[in-house]
């Protein structure tokens, strides 16, 4: 009784699917956009409509397990890049945000959103010769603060904690206008 039962509902199924894949409509197949749909921030350009917000106050961890909030940043003008270890454009930036790093420019921190292990991080960066600053955020935190869901994410924040912009995608942190970018706040 139950192999026949099966055997039915096996057959109906697949008179389903071909009756479906046979059907000859004259709608399309999916719907479509809209001219007037709203449009995302295109990737790898500067979004200022942000300007002036305040810092989220977000916690992450370090590699030793030590807390780190964005609070603490407040002083000085800081440079958080959202990235992963999976995230090609990511790794693509990483030389040239140790550089602006180690130019004293900026301060730049990293926040990790990989959700494995900790020393995967930290092995990743010592094999690609990175000393930059890096916080975890395995529960991917700040990505659903910021709505951002495209990585690399870049936030500018002024020396009071004040969103300047923010860049969704990869960008070339060596190149003449990121000096400019830098010298913006978010009072303008």
């Amino acid at each position: 009784m139950l192999l026949s039962r099966s055997l039915t509902l096996a057959a109906l199924g697949l008179c389903l699917i071909v009756a479906g894949c046979d059907r000859q409509g004259s709608a399309p197949a999916q719907p479509q956009a809209s001219a007037s749909a709203p449009a995302s921030p295109a990737a790898g350009t500067i979004d200022r409509s942000h300007r002036g917000s305040a810092m989220p106050d977000l916690v992450f961890k370090g590699f030793r397990g030590e807390d780190h909030t964005l609070a603490a940043l407040k002083g000085q003008p800081v440079l958080i890049n959202l990235w992963a270890t999976w995230c090609a454009p990511c790794v693509a930036e990483l030389p040239k945000l140790d550089a602006l790093a180690q130019s004293g420019t900026v301060r730049v921190v990293l926040v990790s959103q990989d959700s494995g292990p900790p020393d995967k991080v930290l092995q990743f960066l010592e094999a690609h010769g990175r000393k930059l600053e890096n916080w975890l955020d395995p529960q991917n935190e700040m990505s659903f603060h910021y709505e951002s869901g495209v990585l690399p994410t870049t936030l500018y924040y002024d020396a009071q904690g004040r969103e300047v912009w923010r860049m969704i995608g990869e960008r070339d942190w060596a190149d003449a206008q990121t000096a400019g970018l830098l010298a913006e706040t978010a009072e303008r």
